[in-house]
């Protein structure tokens, strides 16, 4: 399987001036882990997680001043539609995060996470147990 099998396509984009409360608040509402943050101005294409989010209330930040772009990564390893799922999983291990923006032709077509790995992987194998023998 690949990448593209796993993504999520509904992707999250805002901008580096959103707060982190406006960036939870989407993606509360959207039940999903991380946003796109694209700064044309800047750092062009980064991610914001909801353990970044969580990293800045435990430090006692404010969510309605704090925004996007100070917490926002932006060294971000992205993933081709056609890398294997193999490929995406040693990824996150590496680089020890969850998420990887999936990038094609140098614009974001999805978002693929731990969960949508583990998801397929487990659907795969429920298929391979479903053939008789």
């Amino acid at each position: 399987m690949h990448v593209k099998d796993a993504m999520s396509t509904v992707v999250l984009t805002i901008g580096p001036a959103h707060t982190l409360r406006q960036a939870a608040q989407l993606m509360a509402a959207r039940r999903i882990g991380a946003a796109v943050v694209l700064d044309n101005d800047n750092s062009g294409i980064g991610i914001l997680t909801e353990r970044d989010i969580l990293n800045s209330l435990g430090a006692g930040e404010n969510p309605d001043r704090e925004t996007a772009q100070t917490h926002t990564t932006s060294d971000v390893v992205f993933a081709a539609p056609d890398w294997t799922l193999d490929e995406a999983a040693d990824a996150m291990v590496r680089g020890g995060f969850r998420h990887l923006i999936v990038l094609d032709e140098h614009e974001p077509v999805g978002v693929v996470s731990v969960r949508d790995i583990i998801r397929c992987r487990s659907a795969a194998t429920e298929r391979a147990r479903a053939v008789p023998a």
